[in-house]
């Protein structure tokens, strides 16, 4: 039976609440991912002129991975003050600050204008840009897993999750069509900016839409029974969320960590750096590369709910393990679809590799969720995905532009991603399965030192192996 806090609201409500949360994440995304598709496109040119094309590329994913090591930093102030003050006003914080940077990248002045200070300033912006994320991603998930049906909260979940294929449906599709409709010359002088100054408006609807919420019911109960603890004369003082994070659950930040290797790495090699190896090595225009980018990503949104019904009634480990096994199986023939140079097989390799990727990206919200106490929630869960994101994402379209250049194959880069796979695999597989947990029911609230260990008694006992 459903405690108070955890029962389910209005279904109005709950679709208001998955609806800011998307659209919220989908903005964040389209900003992130538009740089991705700039940087492997135009950014070396524009900010890096005088290196050598595929050198050039290099520097260019060099300042994209640039924001992934902001990301940690994220999750850092984000997680601590989200725990303090609640999910809402720091998501809404996430999101003006990354429309800001990316509107601002817009306005650049490339390097034929101010020189070295061009790609100094876009830098900056990036480490902006993934700082927000860093925050972002937790505060989101975490605003929809605490509000929704327990018993379907893998699917509701995972509405947030589809916020990054519609980014990147957006950021390509844009792209897409200025590619179509601008000259070479036009897009490199001006039309690429287009796409980062539409961040503005886009970021004005996500705030409207963000901004009508209410926090998560059982972050206020939560905080409701810290307060009370704080009043007492005999109750310690109440520890950082980010102390008893890594105090109680470091063994879930390890396996949210491992779990994100595979998923996130897979993702930009397959949406990132296939703009490159399917223009330079197979032969493709880069309109072909995007069209083919733009296809998969609207079947990956239309996936990730499914996937995550589908954990609702299997469990978060088994379709998550599905996905991870399904990635490393899929690289060889990945890129052998690729190297055809035709456009239905460049269509079926990226399809496929997203619908695998979205077995485990969809579980993630609530699988990661369902890991900590609601006190250290938001800070646990966005530690274990952004401290990950240093060692996989931010590296991966750089990692396989090396390997392609070194190697002149695809064989090393699938070898790469195969690697991370096999790490998922471990971590997930040492995982204990969530998906029964009742949110409300793991207290954690990181007050006195036996209220800790109660809770994370409490914490084991919920979780069915």
């Amino acid at each position: 039976m459903s405690s108070p806090a955890t029962a389910p609201p209005p279904p109005a409500s709950l679709k208001r609440i998955v609806a800011a949360s998307l659209i919220g994440t989908t903005i964040e995304w389209y900003d992130f991912f538009l740089y991705g598709s700039a940087a492997a496109l135009v950014f070396n040119k524009l900010f890096f002129p005088d290196s050598d094309p595929l050198v050039g590329t290099l520097l260019s994913f060099l300042t994209y991975a640039v924001g992934f090591a902001a990301r940690p930093l994220g999750a850092l102030v984000f997680g601590h003050y989200g725990d303090r003050l609640g999910r809402k006003k720091l998501l809404v914080l996430s999101l003006l600050l990354m429309g800001g940077a990316t509107f601002a990248i817009g306005l650049l002045p490339t390097h034929a204008t101010v020189g070295t200070a061009a790609p100094v300033l876009l830098t900056v912006l990036r480490l902006v840009q993934g700082f927000a994320l860093g925050g972002e991603w937790g505060g989101a998930v975490l605003l929809v897993s605490e509000h929704g049906d327990a018993r379907r909260r893998g699917f509701w979940a995972s509405w947030p999750q589809t916020g990054a294929p519609a980014g990147q449906l957006l950021a390509t599709g844009v792209l897409s069509l200025l590619t179509a409709v601008l000259s070479d010359a036009a897009f490199i002088s001006w039309g690429w900016r287009i796409p980062f100054l539409l961040s503005g408006v886009l970021v004005i609807v996500g705030l409207w839409i963000r901004l009508s919420v209410d926090e998560s019911p059982v972050f206020k109960a939560a905080l409701a029974q810290a307060e009370a603890r704080k009043a007492t004369q005999d109750s310690a003082a109440e520890k950082l969320p980010l102390v008893s994070v890594l105090r109680h659950h470091w063994r879930d930040v390890l396996i949210a960590m491992g779990a994100r290797m595979a998923e996130n790495i897979s993702y930009y090699v397959i949406t990132a750096f296939i703009l490159v190896y399917a223009t330079t090595s197979a032969g493709l225009s880069k309109q072909t590369a995007l069209n083919a980018v733009l296809i998969a990503s609207a079947v990956h949104f239309a996936v990730i709910p499914l996937w995550g019904a589908l954990s609702d009634r299997v469990g978060r480990r088994p379709v998550y393990l599905l996905g991870a096994a399904g990635i490393g199986l899929w690289m060889f023939p990945f890129f052998s679809l690729i190297d055809t140079g035709t456009f239905g097989n460049l269509i079926l390799a990226v399809t496929v590799g997203l619908v695998l990727h979205g077995a485990m990206y969809a579980p993630q919200a609530a699988f990661f969720s369902e890991m900590f106490a609601t006190r250290m929630r938001y800070s646990g869960a966005s530690i274990g995905a952004q401290f990950a994101s240093v060692a996989a994402g931010a590296p991966a379209p750089l990692i396989a532009t090396a390997l392609l250049a070194n190697y002149d194959s695809s064989t090393p880069i699938s070898l790469y991603v195969i690697g991370a796979v096999v790490l998922t695999l471990i971590a997930v597989g040492v995982a204990k399965e969530t998906r029964h947990r009742d949110l409300a029911d793991v207290a954690g609230d990181g007050g006195a030192e036996a209220d800790d260990a109660k809770a994370s008694a409490r914490t084991a006992d919920a979780r069915p192996v």
